[in-house]
């Protein structure tokens, strides 16, 4: 047995620990409504649960990425899950919207541990061409939980109340800190320093790597980006198509069973096909499908169908994207700073996807508006990652 296959912990141990942050972004949105009337609270503070929490999820990455490459993997996700267990009870304790607000910002700065690091964790114990399948492998699961999180939420919430769903969080995040303490054995050797400046000059170095950048910037525009249709597919589908309130659910998990399949023909094609090729033809199908829609919307001839369909392809051709762009920009990183890479990449899909979300206010017509942000971002995407291909092929 190879010394890379004894470190290789278990995959569902790597799910529980990676989709953790994500998991109470999604479960909490069906609560909202009862939270702010228990708390006595204004809509507005309880959206700032939601924000707050993606400003975490975001930055905290940038911070235990390089954590981990300094003291180790395993003591720096044992410190996040323990600080996410902690969190999700004080949430679930908090007495105004105040504390709700401060408890999910550090619920978000504990849960990006396992956003950031399993990532790191499945490129340390992988080889090159085992990377792209293993990660292929691990989003298909991780999708599972952010899919099924609004029902979970909602049938918490109608029979437990909202506070059930932060015991719930707490109880998970307790289970997984404890079963990373028992099976995650430490996936590599930390270097020792943590110094500000060490950080700084690693993040220099990567943001001077155009292989990386361009991999990193092209998968998150490529993956994070749906971020905006998923925001605009209530007006949309409602508003605009006529459909009911309940249609809104059932589309967009369509929608992510694009993603999923997506992962899927990637672990499996990755075997027999380049993943430079691979690479950007999953991602021209995301860019073809998202000018279609534009197209459709410019001329006023959406149906219902046409929509979900498109973003099916759009979808698919992004979960195809995702585990490769990942993997080739892991693997542009220098393996020192492997830590540092995954969470950068990570802050860069939060922050493409907050800033397609914000970019909706461009036009007044929500269908519009979204073709318009994923078609520019499918192109600045196919665009960085052809030059990183370019580059990773000169270099």
């Amino acid at each position: 047995m190879t010394p890379r296959a004894q470190l290789k912990p278990p995959l569902w141990l790597l799910a529980l620990i990676t989709i953790s942050g994500t998991l109470a972004m999604h479960m909490f949105v069906p609560a909202l409504p009862a939270a702010a009337l228990s708390l006595g609270a204004s809509t507005a503070a309880m959206q700032a649960t939601i924000s707050v929490y993606i400003l975490g999820l975001a930055g905290g990455q940038l911070i235990y990425g390089p954590l981990s490459d300094g003291l180790g993997r395993r003591p720096t996700l044992l410190a996040g899950l323990f600080l996410y267990t902690i969190a999700g009870l004080a949430a679930a304790l908090a007495p105004n919207a105040n504390a709700l607000v401060a408890a999910r910002l550090f619920q978000a700065l504990g849960g990006c541990a396992g956003l950031a690091l399993g990532r790191a964790i499945v490129r340390d114990t992988s080889r090159s061409d085992e990377a792209v399948r293993d990660l292929a492998l691990l989003n298909l699961i991780i999708m599972i939980g952010p899919g099924l999180a609004p029902m979970l939420g909602s049938g918490l919430v109608g029979t437990f109340g909202w506070r059930a769903i932060f015991l719930l969080l707490a109880t998970l995040g307790g289970i997984t800190l404890l079963s990373t303490w028992r099976l995650l054995p430490e996936t590599r050797r930390p270097t020792g320093s943590i110094r500000a400046t060490v950080l700084l000059r690693d993040y220099m170095l990567l943001l001077r790597s155009r292989s990386f950048m361009g991999f990193a910037l092209g998968g998150a525009c490529a993956t994070t980006s749906i971020y905006a249709f998923i925001a605009a597919a209530p007006f949309i589908i409602s508003s605009q198509l006529h459909r009911s309130v309940q249609e809104v659910g059932i589309y967009l998990g369509l929608v992510m069973l694009g993603m999923a399949m997506g992962n899927a023909i990637t672990r499996h094609l990755s075997r027999s096909v380049r993943i430079e090729r691979l690479l950007i033809a999953a991602n021209l199908v995301g860019m073809v499908s998202a000018a279609a829609f534009l197209a459709i919307v410019r001329i006023d001839a959406m149906t219902v169908w046409d929509v979900v369909g498109l973003m099916f392809m759009f979808a698919l051709g992004a979960g195809a994207t995702s585990p490769a762009a990942l993997s080739k920009a892991l693997g542009a990183a220098p393996a020192a700073v492997i830590g540092s890479a995954a969470g950068l990449y990570g802050f860069l899909q939060m922050a493409v996807g907050a800033t397609c979300t914000f970019a909706l206010g461009i036009a007044s017509n929500p269908a519009w508006a979204a073709a318009c942000v994923l078609t520019a971002a499918m192109v600045i995407s196919q665009a960085a990652i052809w030059l990183a291909s370019r580059q990773s092929v000169t270099s």
